[in-house]
């Protein structure tokens, strides 16, 4: 699998001498196919998560205009986050969510609250950067098998994981300044042996 992925880059990269004005399109397509052959979800799961997001947003964000509802999709499970106007508002956005094709699990996170402002959202944002580099330099699992997302300093923790991977994200993921609570949304997967 990584000779496979190596050989692409290197195609991308020496196919970019004659065509330079395609190289940022060639570039992506090997970091996708990447990203796609370290992430233990399917092909199909990976491309769906891409269309489930997409969706939803657009079919809450014009539905419900005064919301404001981030949606991240994996492995077809669907979180929630962010703010709504009322309760009746909050039980709409999950109806929309449910209804998009391919989803199969939807956690509701989001809060009868005003919109969180830049400032808010920047600090989140800052919070998973430095969250995300922790996950870099821990041991015991790969990053690449699991998402981030920060919503009002709680850390939602998405992935296909063992038992153990889990245990060792979720603490490097406790152990970053500004996170106030870190919930685990992990499906967790039998021990994976190691390559030989």
């Amino acid at each position: 699998m990584r000779r496979r992925t190596l050989t692409a880059v290197l195609m991308a990269a020496a196919l970019s001498s004659s065509l330079s004005a395609c190289f940022p399109l060639l570039a992506t397509g090997a970091v996708g196919a990447t990203m796609v052959a370290t992430d233990r979800r399917t092909s199909g799961a990976y491309v769906d998560d891409q269309g489930i997001e997409i969706k939803a947003r657009h079919q809450v964000e014009s539905r419900l205009p005064s919301a404001h509802v981030n949606i991240t999709s994996y492995n077809r499970a669907v979180l929630m986050t962010g703010e709504v106007p009322s309760e009746a508002a909050r039980a709409e956005a999950e109806l929309i969510v449910r209804g998009v094709p391919n989803v199969r699990k939807v956690y509701n996170h989001t809060v009868v609250a005003p919109a969180s402002g830049i400032t808010e959202r920047n600090q989140d944002t800052w919070i998973t950067t430095k969250i995300r580099t922790n996950l870099l330099n821990a041991q015991g699992f790969n990053p690449s098998h699991v998402k981030v997302v920060t919503e009002r300093g709680v850390t939602y923790v998405f992935g296909l994981v063992t038992q153990a991977e889990g245990e060792a994200a979720a603490a490097a993921v406790s152990r970053t300044a500004g996170v106030q609570k870190v919930v685990t949304l992990f499906e967790y997967i039998a021990e994976v042996q190691p390559a030989s």
